[in-house]
């Protein structure tokens, strides 16, 4: 037991500081994956990671590498922020894939870019064919935006002389057969109205409740009980 315990500090202490080196340096960091920021990561995994198995590297050492690390991505993303030449280098640049419904196979091959993975992109933002495409984006972070000819856009309100109406942002309130107080209260709903919401769905606690939303406007609370209740 005394082999495992000096691991269980070093990883719980490696989880906590990249954990904090996260929070500093932004939620923009895990999405925006450039190619800088995912060597770092691997650097950074394989220091830490190696730091919890040596018995000669204590938390020291892990806090050094983690601080050497967080140090390396704030200037880059500082450098960047600041001087506009060097985010070609260190970020990338966006490249056109198709332009005009043409598929340019020059930025294709130079980002190494094959159809198939071309098709499994343009999948994902529901362009099932080339021909359906005006433009594609491919981003630095490897994903692909995608501007489809107008003939397969799908029609907004104004397309269609729709008047606006106001969009109001769904709000749990139960979540796996628990209140969510905080919810309920921001909601200017109250725990009264809750149980007429719950009574006049037929169930009899907040515990037969998976799952429970509210929107503005809507009369009648969105239930998903654990399971149909069947009438016997």
């Amino acid at each position: 037991m005394e082999n495992f315990m000096p691991i269980l500090v070093d990883t719980l202490f490696g989880f906590a500081a990249l954990f904090v080196l996260t929070k500093v340096l932004g939620k923009t960091q895990i999405i925006q994956l450039t190619a800088f920021d995912f060597i770092a990561a691997l650097v950074l995994g394989e220091l830490v990671g190696n730091a919890i198995f040596d018995k000669k590297i204590g938390i020291m050492h892990i806090a050094f590498a983690v601080l050497v690390a967080g140090i390396l991505l704030y200037v880059t993303e500082f450098i960047t922020q600041r001087y506009k030449a060097s985010r070609s280098l260190l970020e990338g640049k966006p490249s056109i894939i198709i332009h005009k419904g043409k598929l340019i196979r020059e930025e294709m091959k130079k980002n190494k870019l094959d159809i198939n993975q071309l098709q499994h992109l343009l999948r994902a933002k529901d362009a099932f064919s080339i021909q359906e495409v005006q433009y594609a984006i491919l981003e630095t972070d490897g994903t692909v935006s995608v501007l489809k000819k107008s003939a397969h856009q799908t029609p907004t309100n104004n397309d269609l002389n729709v008047r606006p109406e106001s969009v109001m942002l769904p709000m749990m309130i139960i979540n796996d057969g628990e209140v969510l107080w905080d919810n309920l209260a921001e909601a200017k709903l109250t725990k009264e109205w809750l149980q007429q919401q719950l009574k006049r769905q037929e169930i009899d606690s907040v515990k037969e409740v998976f799952f429970a939303e509210w929107i503005e406007g809507q009369q009648n609370l969105f239930i998903i009980p654990f399971k149909n209740k069947d009438k016997q």
